[in-house]
């Protein structure tokens, strides 16, 4: 159990059968009156947040959320299958778990896939990812003088902006947090 006054950033907790996350709180004792926790609270589950006021006494079970290193294997269809490294298991995930820079993931990546009391309701991927540029228009020499940037495609279908200087078959890194360009790979 753990109470309202231990609240913590990234702490997890049942609320009403929903899994919640500390995003941020403050403790709050007010000149009159009885002192409360002012929290912002994501459900982990549908990704809502609320924000929230809690006695500092009120107590909630703890949630703990697995996360597990899972590799991606293929898709069929709307269902994405990952394989458990240890056990050799696959397991599906629909394709509306899937959070939108998904899309940089390519067959074989390893992702961590989160789950709750065995339900699966979300996959990370890597933070950082080497991709090849298989389409994007030719570099203009000495237009550097700003930063600009030109559409590319990568080898996984997904769209990003680029330098100028990147042409098709580099490598380039990509943060699948922000969904931009990092550096050439």
């Amino acid at each position: 159990m753990v109470t309202a006054g231990d609240f913590r950033n990234g702490m997890t907790f049942e609320e009403d059968g929903n899994v919640m996350q500390i995003v941020e709180f403050q403790h709050v004792k007010p000149g009159k009156g009885a002192a409360f926790v002012r929290a912002k609270v994501k459900n982990v589950i549908t990704g809502s947040i609320n924000e929230k006021t809690y006695n500092p006494t009120a107590k909630f079970p703890t949630a703990y959320v697995e996360r597990k290193d899972m590799e991606y294997s293929y898709s069929d269809g709307d269902l994405y299958y990952f394989m458990d490294s240890e056990t050799y298991e696959l397991i599906p995930v629909n394709k509306s778990e899937l959070s939108d820079n998904f899309k940089f993931v390519k067959e074989n990546m390893v992702c961590k896939i989160l789950s709750y009391k065995g339900q699966v309701f979300g996959v990370e991927p890597p933070f950082f990812v080497d991709l090849e540029v298989t389409e994007t228009e030719p570099g203009e020499k000495g237009n550097t003088a700003t930063n600009a940037t030109k559409p590319a495609t990568v080898e996984t279908g997904a769209e990003i902006r680029v330098p100028l200087f990147i042409n098709t078959g580099d490598r380039i890194r990509i943060d699948t947090r922000t969904c931009e360009y990092m550096e050439r790979a």
